[in-house]
């Protein structure tokens, strides 16, 4: 019975294996497609912009900094495949007046084309305790990192679905699946692009257009460095706990499941881990991805636990070494300390 039970399982997931690409999006051709990138002129939005024309897209590069645009597009510019390719840049904040957004992805449509692929890579990152972060940061960072994804999304989505085709991309992050110490400001602006993500995909779903969003671990890029500097020492410690990529392997993958109409983009296996662990309600690109959640949520439940006893601890013996630094404060100065709360 037992093998007759196992022979039955196998038969059936190579049923799957079989279907799946009969209800998965058909792929994106990236040859002389437009594709626009906000956030494009560092970090890991530019190297999606260097991926992207590698396969010969035309790019649209979007971000505040004139200076580091035309530096992005002259970096860009030498992984040309062919000499009709063009990295057009434009200067916005991408988050401030819906409006102004419009009126330069019409431009740009004007320029190179409807936009067959939109990657929402503007965004920035603040640690810090809840109560002693300004009301002001949490505005700001749903304002860059929510608002600033939804207004180039707006502007290009009925164009989408009249061709009935397209990509839109959100780069969300592993902290908007988990919320960590310090993350209370950043955490939930990137949890609220996940919401925006799957309302957005059940909606175009119908007209062949496919919503990616992305979660990137800690990423070797010059927002990362910035963010390292005001860091609390939990969130550091915590974030020791993985390494971190390059911005180089991140792009791939996302590009790579943009242009399949993956829902989902992670990389390495804490992130498949956390993936599975937090698709709920979320959409699936093929039969085979619900299963393999189905199959791993329990194993992956278990691991997840450690982690976060784990997370606990670190904040707990960092809660332990404050006291014990201030008593100290208040005693003779031969009294020892520890340096190090994670010693």
């Amino acid at each position: 019975m037992l093998l007759l039970a196992a022979a039955g399982l196998v038969a059936f997931v190579l049923l799957l294996y079989m279907v799946s690409p009969l209800i998965s999006p058909k792929p994106l051709a990236l040859p002389g497609a437009h594709v626009v990138v906000t956030g494009g002129s560092s970090g890991i939005g530019k190297c999606i912009a260097i991926e992207c024309f590698k396969q010969g897209a035309f790019i649209t590069l979007v971000a505040r900094n004139e200076d580091k645009l035309l530096q992005a597009k002259k970096e860009i510019e030498k992984h040309s495949i062919n000499d009709k390719q063009v990295v057009l840049c434009i200067s916005v904040d991408v988050s401030q007046d819906y409006n102004q957004v419009e009126n330069v992805i019409k431009q740009a449509q004007e320029k190179l084309g409807p936009v067959d692929m939109l990657v929402n890579c503007a965004g920035t990152s603040l640690s810090g305790k809840f109560e002693e972060l300004e009301v002001g940061s949490f505005e700001k960072l749903m304002s860059i990192n929510y608002l600033g994804s939804v207004y180039p999304s707006r502007a290009v989505i009925s164009t989408m679905k009249e061709r009935r085709v397209g990509r839109i991309v959100f780069v969300s992050s592993q902290a908007g699946q988990l919320g960590l110490f310090g993350f209370t400001a950043y955490s939930s602006s990137k949890f609220a692009i996940r919401g925006l993500a799957e309302a957005l995909q059940m909606e175009v779903k119908p007209y062949n257009v496919y919503v990616t969003v992305a979660y990137p671990p800690d990423t070797d890029t010059p927002g990362l460095a910035e963010e390292n500097k005001t860091k609390p020492l939990e969130t550091r410690l915590i974030s020791e706990t993985t390494s971190v990529c390059k911005p180089e392997q991140v792009a791939k993958q996302i590009v790579k499941d943009a242009i399949q109409g993956n829902f989902n983009s992670s990389l390495g296996s804490d992130g498949y881990m956390l993936s599975s662990l937090t698709c709920g309600m979320a959409p699936v690109t093929s039969i085979t991805e619900g299963l393999q959640q189905v199959v791993t949520m329990g194993l992956f439940r278990i691991i997840a636990l450690f982690y976060l006893g784990s997370f606990d601890n670190i904040v707990r013996r960092c809660m332990v070494q404050k006291a014990k630094s201030e008593t100290g404060d208040q005693l003779p100065h031969s009294c020892p300390r520890t340096k190090d709360c994670a010693q």
